[in-house]
């Protein structure tokens, strides 16, 4: 299987900004692991919207796939208390 490219939408700096370094390490680990596998165990589909989302601890990675052109876009990064709300604002 080919591997995916990662994007990141441009307001996920933003949300990056304000998680602790340590937490980071490991979400960015998980992001890189979406290039080999953009539909690993435990990864659900949001409902009404073409989106996945991933948990890595605390944390939910919101982000679409494009399997015709090979690419994972991530759309919000956040703590699992206020992802959703904000996840519909793309």
């Amino acid at each position: 299987m080919a591997a995916y490219k990662i994007y990141f939408k441009k307001s996920v700096l933003k949300d990056i900004k304000s998680i602790p370094d340590k937490d980071m390490r490991r979400i960015m680990k998980r992001i890189e692991s979406l290039s080999k596998n953009p539909r690993p165990p435990g990864h659900e589909k949001l409902s009404d919207q073409d989106l996945y989302r991933i948990r890595q601890g605390n944390y939910r990675i919101v982000y679409s796939i494009k399997d015709n052109i090979l690419t994972v876009w991530v759309i919000k990064i956040g703590h699992r208390r206020d992802i959703y709300r904000k996840a519909g604002n793309r």
